[in-house]
Parts: C-alpha cells; sequence; structure tokens
C-alpha cells in the first residue's frame, strides 16, 4: 500500500499518548453504548433543549421537558458527560461540540441513521462475513444474496435511511460533475447502476439534447421509472435491465460517456475488473468512462478517510461481503487491467469524490 500526503503523515505515526490511547480503547469496547446513548439525546430532544438553552438546564427541568423519567435522564445524562458531548457546570447541563455537531451536523444525522436501521443489526455478523466472503448481516431483513436485491423490500424506515445516505454523499457532487461530464459535447450516456436516476435527471435538465440510458437490475429500473415519471425531460431517459454480476453479460454499444457514480464500491476487484472490461470492449476510439468514488486515501481531511473505512464494512456485513470503499490504486489498477488507462483524476467534488476519466488503451 502507498499513502500520499496527508495520511501518509498521519498514519505513519502513532498519534496517542499512553493514556489517550488507553481512553481510546475504552471507547471502542463502548462503542455500542455510546452510539446508542448518543442516538437518544438526539431522537429525545435532549441535545435540541440544551441547544436553546444556552444557561443550561438542570437534570429536573431535563426531566419536565422531554416527559422522560428522571431515572431515564440520569442515565443518559451521566452517560453524555463522560463521552464528552454535554459539560456539566454550576448544577446545569450544558451542550458540548461534539453534541452540537451530533444536533446540527448533516452528515452526522445520515450516518446515525444509517448505521442505526441498516448497519447496527447486522454487524453482529460482521466476524462471519469476513470469514465466509458473504453478506451474513443481511438474514436480519432477508434472505438475499446482496443487499441491492432486496433493496425494493426492505423495511420503509430502512430504505428511507438506505437511500438518505447514498443521495447525500453523490448528490453534493452532481453539480461539480456535470461540468466535467459536458465539458465537450455529448449526445449518449450510459448510467451505469443509476439507482433511482437522480443523475440521469440532472443530465437531461442540464442538457436539452442528451440521452441517457440508465443500466441496472430490472427491479432497480422499475423504482427509478416512477421517479422520473413526472419530471421534465423523462422521455430521454432509458432502462437497460442487466446483472452485472454475470460475467456474460455484455454492455450495450455506441455510447459517448460511460459513468459509474458510487457503482464500482458495490464489487469486489476482480468483479470491478470483469465489470470494467466489459465497459471497454464496448467503447469506441472516442468515448471515454467516467468512475465517480470516494476514494479513502484521497480525502482533504482525515475524518473522511475515517468515515470512509468504517463504510467499507457496511459493504462486507450487509451489502454483498467482498466490496469496499476503494483505495485509489487498487482501482486504478482495475483500469489497466481491464485494457484502459486513467487520463485524469479530478479530486475536491462534493463531500469529498474523486472522478477518474478513463479511456482505451
Amino acid at each position: 500500500m502507498k499513502l500520499d500526503s496527508p495520511q501518509k503523515e498521519i498514519y505513519s505515526k502513532e498519534r496517542f499518548s499512553a493514556l489517550e490511547a488507553q481512553r481510546l480503547a475504552q471507547e471502542i469496547v463502548f462503542g455500542p453504548i455510546v452510539f446508542q446513548v448518543s442516538r437518544l439525546m438526539v431522537k429525545f430532544g435532549i441535545f435540541q433543549l440544551l441547544d436553546d438553552n444556552k444557561n443550561g438546564l438542570t437534570m429536573r427541568e431535563i426531566s419536565e421537558k422531554t416527559s422522560i423519567s428522571e431515572y431515564g435522564v440520569k442515565v443518559l445524562l451521566e452517560s453524555s458527560l463522560t463521552i464528552g458531548t454535554i459539560i456539566f457546570r454550576e448544577d446545569r447541563f450544558i451542550l458540548a461540540k461534539a453534541g452540537w455537531f451530533l444536533l446540527n451536523d448533516k452528515m452526522a444525522k445520515v450516518n446515525m441513521d444509517f448505521n442505526h436501521d441498516v448497519n447496527y443489526l447486522g454487524m453482529f455478523d460482521l466476524e462471519g462475513a469476513i470469514l465466509n466472503g458473504k453478506p451474513e448481516g443481511l438474514k436480519v431483513f432477508g434472505n438475499w444474496a446482496t443487499i441491492y436485491e432486496g433493496l425494493s423490500e426492505l423495511p420503509e424506515q430502512v430504505q428511507k435511511s438506505w437511500f438518505g445516505f447514498d443521495h447525500f454523499y453523490s448528490d453534493c457532487s452532481f453539480e461539480q460533475a456535470l461540468d466535467i461530464v459536458f465539458k465537450n459535447p455529448v449526445k449518449t450516456i450510459l448510467d451505469v447502476g443509476g439507482n433511482t436516476g437522480r443523475f440521469a435527471m440532472k443530465c437531461v435538465e442540464y442538457d436539452n439534447e442528451v440521452n441517457v440510458t440508465i443500466m441496472d437490475l430490472p427491479q432497480q429500473l422499475e423504482m427509478m421509472r416512477k421517479n422520473v415519471s413526472n419530471t421534465i425531460g423523462k422521455e430521454r431517459i432509458h432502462g437497460h435491465g442487466a446483472n452485472l454480476l454475470d460475467n456474460t453479460t455484455a454492455f450495450p454499444k455506441g455510447f459517448d460517456i460511460i459513468w459509474m457514480s458510487q457503482f464500482l464500491d458495490c464489487f469486489s476487484e476482480q468483479e470491478v475488473t470483469s465489470i470494467l472490461s466489459r465497459a471497454s470492449n464496448s467503447m469506441g476510439k472516442d468515448s471515454k468512462l467516467y468512475i465517480m468514488e470516494t476514494f479513502w486515501d484521497r480525502q482533504r481531511f482525515e475524518t473522511a478517510s475515517y468515515c470512509l473505512a468504517q463504510i467499507s464494512l457496511y459493504f462486507t456485513a450487509l451489502a454483498n461481503g467482498n466490496s469496499k470503499m476503494y483505495y485509489s490504486y487498487d482501482m486504478e489498477r482495475c483500469v489497466r487491467d481491464a485494457n484502459l488507462e486513467v487520463e485524469e483524476i479530478v479530486d475536491g467534488l462534493g463531500l469529498g469524490h474523486s472522478i477518474m476519466i478513463c479511456k482505451k488503451k
């Protein structure tokens, strides 16, 4: 593995004193409890109460305002105090910076909902998933080989948190991505793994001539068609049903651009190489392939790298058992093995996306 700055400086040396490391070890072993306490401090409105009352509130006042017993409030407050999300001063509890972020940072909310509704129960089977190479945690929702097959059948709240997570990270990158995709004239785009059609809708809105074909599982295309049914330009959004895990599934030809956004992280390296090889076989000499991903090693801030490395375990335990948030050099190797070459990498889109622009060798 090769690390560039700033990750090289951060991950190549010990970051904690002995006491800090001891504290971190205990935070890790009590992680599930810390998570649930913090989630309930948001859900029960306690963080919001403290944010609204800058001078703080007593335990009794919090109990009265939330209609939660003093016992319930006490155990949550005492835990939160030691976690560091609140402060205790002159018999009053005051919101700390970490609590403020849990309350107000949209990324924290999206990640919390995703981890509670989608990941929490399934993570109990992470060990089996790593040993067996299968998403053993997925059985908490149903008997599918991958979560994508059952996405339309997941419980409503689980779907809401899954799509909320997926859309939050992709949508904020789309505007910048469109400027890159349409830098030169484009007539046809193949959106591989286009999901509910959000990027396709952005494309036909951005350019009144472009046609976008979404290549995805048939059940996903049904969801896409419902989603785009009342939008402007829907007649220029098409569907092409395919199971890309089937190595015999060929890509349709004749597209100026093949677009893959937050898609290849759903597959193992071997599967990625197979998919890219089939994409390469469908490309003309002037075609381009755009891969938009959040590579954990190309992040500006270490917190983003931390989040992405943890999100990888969702793929292990629940999604498919063999994919992850990719290390950029691994993706480049897959690109080369598929008879393609990386022409350019554009970093810093949205909340940490990069676009690999590829062409045929």
